[in-house]
């Protein structure tokens, strides 16, 4: 099995240079790459009691994020490490000065890892949510580094439990602890035969609520509402787009509209714009004289999480594709939020659906119907607020946790 997966590992990194070719994520992934041991030499050099992080993207680093900043502010004395899988995460923190060097992870082979993990010399390892590479777990294992998984979430399906996961659940064997987000997780661990089991909960509640104790005006967006009720899209693909631009162009002065699109690009931007009826201006190009706009595009990454205090209602992409994107970034500024169809992987959107926090629509009919319930039913928002804002402060905490239970327990034994 284990030549089967490097055999995999291989093969997936030419495919990757052959799409290098004509696509630009994958020539970025190749390109990052290019020389790694000599930047990572350099990068790291003099640095003393290194901490790894590993993230895929972005998504996985907002969980991770947390936990530095933590014992960055406890623990100065060590190095933070952080490398990512993806273009998409590397390309926006490659700069972050959360972290002492940034970098792409080079592919999961055995010589690689056994490089990467020699010229790193990690006192420990943290690697978040569905992070699971055999041969860098293994150099880890071997060199006796503790191993930890952050936000960590099992199920049923995954090939761990299948029967035959022997060697995917051997890979688990060289992990110090997992830290997961849920019970569930916790009893399918547990009932596979692992002790080595925290419930933590997820990391990202303690950052959506630093961002919002945090949170600075952002005088633009302040002037365009003015005062009016706003609904929000965020990380918005163009599924969501085409119904809540319709439901725009039959209301347009209902309420004023932000739109955050996922994509950025030019040509993205351009497609919403083709979309609406009415007057409506980018963020980048916002100035007083264009308050009177009724939609706005935020065309730039960043922001989006301190926008939505001035969302009364936000709508969360990606539900009609591979998944929604970060719900408890407006969740915990007390906005119910909205999404389309394909959540059944996130829990904590299963969790707001139960509360009445979060509403799920299929359609365009069906977002119509819910959106105006909202505007219509004081009460039903009112409950909504607050059962979102509790929800995030119920959950919070896992950071601390996590920091206490490996300083404490690991490293000053």
């Amino acid at each position: 099995m284990k030549v089967l997966y490097n055999t995999i590992i291989l093969i997936y990194t030419l495919l990757i240079r052959i799409a290098s070719l004509f696509n630009i994520k994958a020539r970025l992934w190749i390109k990052g790459r290019v020389g790694w041991e000599e930047k990572l030499a350099s990068g790291t050099e003099g640095m003393k009691r290194v901490i790894w992080f590993h993230c895929a993207s972005l998504g996985e680093f907002e969980q991770g994020r947390p936990v530095m900043e933590l014992i960055r502010e406890q623990r100065p004395e060590y190095s933070i490490v952080l490398s990512f899988f993806s273009p998409s995460g590397y390309e926006i923190r490659k700069n972050w000065n959360g972290a002492d060097y940034v970098c792409y992870l080079p592919a999961d082979t055995p010589g690689n890892a056994r490089k990467f993990v020699s010229l790193l010399r990690p006192e420990m390892a943290f690697m978040i949510k569905y992070e699971f590479w055999y041969n860098y777990i293994k150099e880890l294992s071997l060199r006796k580094v503790p191993v930890y998984l952050v936000s960590g979430i099992f199920r049923k399906d995954q090939h761990f439990f299948a029967w035959y996961g022997i060697f995917f659940r051997k890979m688990l064997r060289m992990y110090t602890e997992f830290f997961v987000q849920d019970s569930d997780s916790e009893s399918l661990l547990r009932s596979a035969g692992f002790s080595n089991v925290t419930l933590t909960g997820d990391t990202r509640f303690d950052r959506v609520r630093k961002i919002a104790l945090s949170s600075v005006p952002l005088p633009a967006i302040e002037e365009f509402t003015q005062g009016e009720k706003v609904l929000i899209a965020g990380s918005s693909w163009e599924k969501d787009e085409e119904i809540i631009t319709r439901y725009i162009n039959n209301y347009p002065g209902l309420m004023k509209w932000i739109i955050a699109p996922h994509e950025t690009d030019e040509g993205h931007i351009e497609r919403i714009q083709r979309l609406l009826n009415l007057s409506c201006v980018r963020l980048s190009q916002y100035s007083s004289d264009k308050a009177s706009a009724r939609v706005m595009i935020i065309d730039s990454v960043g922001l989006l999480s301190s926008a939505y205090r001035y969302a009364y209602l936000a709508v969360i992409g990606g539900g009609f594709g591979k998944g929604i994107h970060n719900i408890l970034e407006a969740a915990c500024w007390g906005v119910p939020v909205l999404f389309g169809p394909n959540h059944g992987k996130f829990r904590e959107a299963t969790d707001l659906l139960k509360l009445g926090a979060a509403f799920c629509f299929t359609d365009y009919e069906h977002f119509a119907d819910i959106t105006g319930k909202f505007l219509n039913d004081r009460t039903l928002y009112e409950h909504s607020s607050a059962a979102s804002v509790e929800y995030v402060m119920k959950n919070s905490g896992a950071t601390g946790k996590i920091t206490d239970f490996c300083f404490n327990k690991v490293i000053n034994n």
